[in-house]
């Protein structure tokens, strides 16, 4: 997309100022942090004057007492967990794009990760927000307290909501404290049952350590291995489980991933696995799981989805997806986040056919409704997905949606509404 204008505010007064001029004058706004979104919310499509929040990145406050962080929307997740890391504290949740994501566009779109697992969703660990709305006002939600029952919690509307309802421009948020030990196991499974047999037990056997979850399948295996060069320790399987325990104690850490992979290899659950609890060999393992993007992006175009499921049909829609594809695809494959019942599932075909995505959807929309999940996990409808809501939402829930939107943005200045 492109813009005629671009503005780079340092402050709130000059959002402020900027939105109030925009709405007096009918123009419309697309605020933008670090571009790594999926669904084109920051995209602008329709002459949108772009609003960046790449100059307010300033840390305001980090109070290791209470163990909170105030800051503008701005701030690189990178660089503030390398900040936090000196206090022994970490954020709530981790992405893969984290080397240029800004905190700001996280909160706007509810951004899940790996740490959801443990530490739940940003609309728990968010304690206060500003915001600009539409006519310029500021609405000053900004709290570093963990407990208020003072009438309507105002800022859970704009976790999530993309900048469609205001633009944030000052967060608090509770921090978690850093793991003195990390420990990561990388398990083999010959079927998607003796995944969630793993996942059940590491629940039950790992408790309070258990930080994450993940999962792929041997197609997004193969393709991180022959597009990237890196090396699976593992036996080839049908699937991979991803676990990560982290605590305060070294070894218990390593010591009971031991003991939980040598349980489920005599229950004969799993058919191998690697336990490693150096930064390096840490850092090799996760590198197979968050580096799938770019290994699907290197096999051709991508038509990527982010849905949330049920466990008991969650993998069923990548083989039912398959059989209604057949050859038309290069190849089809599944990864996530089993520990919150997020499921990425991407095809790739040699480029863009519009048949071919014709074809998917809306099949694969059809699919997630009928099993009552959600067609967007983790990563807002944007622009892209604005369309499907539909599949996800009752006509009565979307028309509130609607009425809040007008209530606050009567003149739809803050688009990909």
């Amino acid at each position: 997309g492109s813009a005629p204008v671009l503005v780079k505010p340092e402050n709130t007064e000059q959002v402020s100022q900027i939105l109030r001029y925009c709405n007096d004058r009918n123009l419309a706004v697309v605020p933008q942090g670090g571009r790594t979104g999926l669904v084109g919310g920051s995209v602008p499509v329709f002459d949108e004057i772009i609003l960046s929040t790449s100059r307010m990145n300033n840390v305001i406050n980090v109070d290791n007492v209470s163990g909170t962080l105030v800051c503008q929307p701005g701030c690189i997740l990178q660089n503030l967990e390398d900040l936090l890391s000196d206090d022994n504290f970490i954020l709530p949740y981790d992405l893969g794009a984290r080397g240029s994501c800004h905190i700001g566009g996280n909160i706007s779109t509810n951004a899940g990760g790996i740490r959801l697992l443990r530490y739940g969703s940003l609309h728990g660990s968010v304690l206060g927000l500003e915001t600009v709305l539409a006519d310029g006002t500021i609405l000053d939600c900004m709290s570093t307290c963990r407990k208020d029952n003072t009438g309507y919690d105002l800022k859970q509307l704009f976790i999530g909501s993309e900048g469609t309802l205001g633009i944030i421009t000052k967060v608090a948020i509770a921090l978690a404290q850093k793991p003195r030990a990390r420990s990561v196991a990388l398990i083999g499974c010959s079927s998607f049952d003796k995944v969630k047999h793993v996942y059940s037990s590491a629940r039950s056997d790992l408790c309070e350590y258990l930080s994450a979850c993940e999962f792929m399948d041997s197609k997004i295996m193969g393709l991180v291995e022959q597009h990237l060069k890196l090396v699976n320790p593992v036996q080839k399987s049908s699937f991979y489980v991803l676990i990560e325990a982290s605590g305060s104690s070294e070894d218990y850490c390593k010591s009971a991933l031991l003991d939980f992979l040598q349980s489920l290899m005599e229950e004969k659950v799993v058919e191998e696995g690697i336990v490693v609890d150096n930064s390096v060999q840490i850092n090799e393992v996760w590198a197979l799981r968050e580096r799938v993007l770019e290994a699907c992006q290197r096999d051709g175009y991508v038509f990527k989805y982010d849905v949330s499921l049920p466990l008991g049909v969650f993998y069923n829609i990548v083989n039912d997806l398959r059989s209604h594809l057949g050859s038309t695809v290069k190849n089809i494959g599944g990864y996530g986040h089993i520990g919150d019942g997020n499921l990425h599932l991407n095809v790739t075909c040699d480029a863009y056919d519009e048949q071919l995505e014709k074809a998917i959807q809306p099949y694969i929309y059809d699919w997630i409704a009928k099993h009552k999940g959600s067609v967007s996990a983790e990563h807002g409808m944007g622009f892209i997905k604005r369309k499907h809501m539909h599949y996800s939402k009752s006509e009565a829930a979307y028309k509130t949606m609607k009425g809040i939107k007008h209530l606050m943005d009567p003149k739809a200045v803050e688009t990909k509404s």
